[in-house]
């Protein structure tokens, strides 16, 4: 980024700037072209070259077929789509084989919006078929949210009900928690790389940033939910006092709250979440003492109770940081002289 001065002047009624040169030739812009002006929240300005195909370009990339590095060329993919990429072609000098190709496409409709058009024996083709103008990083995190509420109160319900399998739903959940987090990630990349695009979906530099670690938080809490799904038939053969289940609870009123409050920009309910949090570890911590006095012979029970509240720790802190992003109220009153 290269930044530039310019000393304001007044013409008439008016107050103007030049631009820099440099700017202008790589543009093409010459005397008499109208270039976009937008006034962001930060109270800055933006300003566009006048190109009257800017929004219909298509960014494109080509990523060269290798059967030897498949891992790598799936990564590639998923690398562009986050990137931006409207259309991703993987291109082959020789046939791609049957169970290559059926991975590649597996790998694409993991992708929210990404479609494949076009198909061959060397080639295979898919575009992002939706408009980034039209998408809400709020919902889409609000979608993540719900989803990963959902995987939580199941795997509780399993635990009570001693289901032992609910894990490949809670995986088949936690697919969709990455298809949300993909697109989001998306979404507020392209809004970082296009600040006309950030300013129509209102993001300002801090929302981007904050938009991308909430969503790795609520990525991180779908993985630690499978984590304890995972575990389920050692939770079943276990027995757990109260203080767990009002905790594991308590832990789903962390997720509602905190979500409330990054979205809300609520800086009371942020605070709760640390409090709620607080709670949660006195109940785990009795919980933990409990279970060992009753039946300390028992250490298959002791390590499933500790697995299962480590994993809801891991999950409950994913809410805290969540909360945390909500910036603090600074007091603007001035201070008094001592």
């Amino acid at each position: 980024m290269t930044l530039y001065a310019r000393r304001l002047q007044k013409i008439g009624s008016s107050i103007l700037i030049s631009l820099p040169s440099e700017w202008i030739k790589s543009n093409k812009l010459t005397k008499g072209n109208t270039v976009p002006i937008e006034v962001n929240r930060d109270n800055t300005i933006s300003i566009f070259p006048s190109q009257e195909d800017a929004d219909d370009k298509i960014k494109e990339v080509t990523i060269p077929y290798s059967p030897a590095s498949m891992d790598t060329l799936v990564n590639q993919v998923y690398g562009a789509y986050l990137l931006g990429y409207d259309l991703i072609r993987i291109k082959a000098g020789l046939q791609i084989s049957f169970d290559h190709a059926d991975r590649i496409k597996k790998a694409m409709r993991k992708l929210v919006g990404l479609e494949i058009i076009d198909e061959d024996s060397q080639n295979i083709t898919a575009q992002f078929l939706l408009d980034a103008n039209t998408l809400d990083a709020e919902k889409i995190l609000r979608r993540m949210s719900s989803i990963v509420a959902g995987m939580y109160r199941d795997v509780l319900e399993a635990v009570r009900s001693k289901e032992n399998s609910i894990r490949r739903v809670i995986s088949g959940r936690d697919d969709e928690v990455d298809r949300q987090y993909f697109l989001l990630v998306r979404l507020i990349r392209s809004a970082m790389m296009d600040q006309k695009l950030a300013g129509k979906l209102n993001l300002s530099n801090i929302d981007i940033l904050d938009y991308r670690i909430a969503a790795n938080h609520l990525e991180s809490a779908g993985d630690s939910i499978v984590d304890l799904a995972s575990s389920i038939q050692d939770l079943a053969r276990s027995h757990f006092a109260k203080e767990i289940i009002e905790a594991s609870s308590l832990v789903e009123k962390m997720q509602e709250r905190s979500v409330a409050a990054f979205v809300n920009k609520n800086r009371s309910d942020s605070n709760n979440v640390v409090k709620m949090y607080e709670e949660f570890i006195k109940l785990v911590n009795s919980a933990k003492e409990l279970a060992m006095s009753r039946d300390p012979g028992n250490a298959q029970s002791t390590i499933a109770m500790l697995n299962m509240t480590y994993s809801m720790d891991k999950i409950a802190r994913c809410w805290v940081d969540v909360a945390d992003l909500v910036k603090p109220v600074h007091l603007t009153a001035p201070l008094r002289n001592a």
